[in-house]
């Protein structure tokens, strides 16, 4: 289906009902969109809200921390979609302490989703686009890939793995007319769940999901002859 395909394919990896559907919901009316995340009955339910609206979408459940989930989610995309056009890698996971408090297995798990599922899935895109010759990689940072907290002892180190995988994308990739940006979101995003977490924040301290969604949308479509490759976004309150 890839070489007769109209419309081109955006990936997006980690939907849930803040930045991922968001990212979705502002591709969804140019693209078919692919989207993958671990819980199946919320993707079901995003899907089914943009085919009603006329949107060529794929849901698929994909743990992102097992390559064999990855590589057969992006086996299904090229045959029911084609080729990936946009990557936008959105997974992350945190699980928070000091080096007294996190375990092994927990640091492992915050790599995975944050770093390695991430290395898995551009190398499942990287050679349609290369022979393109075009093509767009966005991943979602966060504050602790530039400085990490007394307790970002596993989230951080994922983090700045992320950071670096897109650095060394991009300085390969691009010159092959491929663009990869780093997104460092600092700032709370205004999720279901967020405001019951963090009672003293107001509206104004928090990360506008679709605003952050049009971020991703100009750097997907910047002319090569200016593009960015690190990017912040964050509220006009936060501290930096």
């Amino acid at each position: 289906m890839a070489e007769t395909q109209q419309v081109s394919v955006a990936v997006v990896v980690g939907v849930g009902p803040g930045l991922g559907a968001a990212l979705v919901r502002r591709f969804a009316p140019a693209y078919a969109v692919a989207m993958l995340a671990r819980k199946a009955e919320y993707l079901q339910a995003l899907a089914g809200e943009l085919r009603h609206s006329g949107a060529t979408v794929l849901d698929l459940r994909c743990d992102v921390s097992d390559r064999a989930q990855i590589t057969e989610a992006f086996r299904v995309i090229r045959r029911d979609l084609g080729d990936p056009a946009v990557l936008l890698y959105n997974a992350g996971s945190g699980t928070f302490g000091t080096i007294r408090e996190i375990t092994p297995e927990q640091y492992e798990a915050d790599w995975r989703v944050n770093a390695f599922g991430a290395f898995v899935a551009a190398q499942e895109v990287a050679p349609a686009m290369i022979a393109r010759g075009r093509g767009t990689m966005l991943f979602t940072g966060a504050t602790a890939g530039v400085k990490a907290g007394p307790k970002s002892v596993a989230f951080g180190p994922a983090k700045f793995a992320l950071r670096g995988l897109a650095q060394a994308l991009a300085r390969d990739l691009g010159p092959q007319g491929i663009h990869v940006a780093w997104i460092n979101v600092d700032g709370s995003i205004d999720i279901p769940g967020a405001r019951g977490l963090k009672p003293s924040l107001t509206d104004s301290d928090f990360l506008k999901p679709e605003a952050i969604a049009e971020t991703y949308w100009h750097l997907a479509h910047q002319d090569a002859s200016a593009w960015t490759m690190e990017l912040e976004v964050r509220p006009f309150k936060e501290k930096f």
